[in-house]
């Protein structure tokens, strides 16, 4: 395909990223405490004693979707990632939607990421103001603004403030992980057991609620691929960022679930809803040591905010690039090789679902919300990669056992299980989740057929 716009705009800063640098984002992008503290009651909640199990199934089925960006990222670094591979795999609306969902996905975690940044923020700074929707809603502006203007002045600034907040999130996630091994293993709330991990225990209907909830734990390895063209070897550091990621939250998710289990009553994870981090920090440190669990979630929360905008950015331009939306979308900033307009584009969508937000009676309300319907178009965008992927590699599948596996069976195994997943979990969903889930995708007609329209009259006088 080509590139209309190429010559208006710079490309991309190329050879910005290494593959530490990918890994490092890949991590941020499922931002581990944020996703423990804002999800895992709701697992509990779900599942009971089988949150590390639901945990470990879903990973390993989420690895199936990295295995496929791993290997389709190899055949086509183009940083619209999954909507490019499934244009190429299928055909160009399949992949304008699969682009379409990841940008609506983005601009509603605008909401759910940085509300639990701003409650972080108020109980560090004034407690007694942490449940004001107007005060939260305020700062959470702050934050998007923030962030977006990091993001703007290019990806080398945007990286550096990654790493050091992911290196803090993850030292102090792991110190409680150890920290509760060590004083709770003789005395554990719930006693430790096996079957927290077995997959004997689930019904069908038990495994499917709990793999909606698991799903928003695991999204946003994927960031690693929508900045392939500005990572050294780009064809292959990315792919491997996304599943080295994959395997060390998984990890982090599996060990905090089993650590609540081992240190809070089930009163008090239904008490935490949203802070279960700090929950467990308050029962093993004494203040202020236990605030560190806050700023952990705080920096997670403002790490994934970014890997969203980045995402969200790069899908943007590289559609635009191809003349699938606007053309003003792809113009990068002269100096900072960044894409601009579309990073303005999102900032303004974030505040403007902020403060319509900022109306819901509750902070929980909306995340919740948010949650499941995120869950949903990342089961689809996912899904369609999963089915690009071993439909791209079906001629090679006979090579080896290995390529069967890795290219065919898994990728498309875990692809039919996110749509089966999506689709049960519909009927499931009150009237604001259904809503912004899938009429968040079915939007996404008004502006295809808007630039089919343009392009045909482009061509008339041309």
């Amino acid at each position: 395909m080509t590139h209309p716009h190429k010559h208006e705009t710079t490309q991309l800063n190329s050879d910005a990223l290494g593959t530490a640098e990918s890994v490092v984002m890949g991590v941020a992008g499922t931002a581990p405490a944020f996703s423990i503290a804002a999800t895992t009651a709701t697992l509990i909640a779900a599942v009971g004693a089988l949150a590390p199990a639901s945990l470990l199934y879903c990973g390993l089925i989420m690895f199936g979707v990295s295995f496929a960006y791993m290997h389709l990222n190899r055949s086509n670094p183009n940083a619209g990632a999954s909507y490019a591979w499934v244009g190429a795999a299928f055909n160009p609306v399949l992949g304008f939607f699969a682009g379409w969902a990841l940008l609506v996905a983005s601009a509603v975690f605008m909401v759910s990421g940085t509300i639990p940044a701003a409650t972080a923020t108020l109980i560090l700074i004034k407690p007694a103001l942490a449940n004001d929707p107007a005060m939260v809603t305020f700062v959470a502006a702050g934050w998007l603004l923030a962030v977006s203007a990091v993001i703007v002045k290019g990806i080398k600034p945007t990286s550096y403030t990654q790493i050091i907040m992911t290196g803090i999130e993850i030292g102090v996630l792991v110190a409680i992980i150890i920290a509760a091994i060590i004083q709770f293993a003789a005395h554990p709330v719930h006693d430790f057991s096996l079957g927290w991990f077995s997959i004997t225990q689930f019904t069908p209907q038990l495994f499917a609620t709990g793999a909606l909830t698991a799903l928003f734990f695991f999204w946003g390895w994927d960031v690693t691929v929508n900045l392939n063209e500005e990572t050294r070897d780009a064809a292959h550091a990315p792919g491997r960022g996304a599943v080295v990621a994959m395997f060390i939250v998984l990890l982090l998710f599996m060990a905090f679930a089993a650590v609540t289990l081992l240190v809070l009553t089930d009163q008090e994870i239904e008490r935490s809803s949203t802070n279960v981090v700090f929950a467990v920090a308050e029962k093993l440190f004494p203040k202020p040591w236990s605030y560190l669990a806050i700023v952990a979630v705080m920096l997670s929360s403002i790490g994934t905010l970014e890997t969203s905008i980045l995402q969200f950015t790069r899908t943007m331009y590289a559609k635009s690039r191809d003349g699938v939306l606007h053309p003003r979308y792809a113009i990068l900033h002269k100096s900072w090789r960044t894409p601009w307009v579309a990073t303005a584009v999102i900032t303004l969508l974030g505040l403007a679902l902020l403060f319509f937000s900022s109306s819901f009676p509750s902070v929980n309300l909306i995340i919740k919300d948010s949650v499941n319907a995120i869950g949903f178009q990342v089961a689809f965008y996912y899904g369609l990669a999963g089915f690009a992927c071993a439909w791209h590699y079906r001629e090679q599948a006979l090579n080896s056992v290995h390529n069967l596996i890795f290219l065919i069976v898994w990728p498309a195994g875990s692809a039919a299980f996110l749509f089966f997943i999506a689709a049960y979990s519909v009927p499931t969903f009150d009237l604001t989740t259904n809503i912004v889930g899938l009429g968040g995708i079915a939007i996404g007609v008004i502006p295809l057929l808007l630039n089919r329209r343009q392009r045909r009259k482009t061509s008339a006088t041309a």
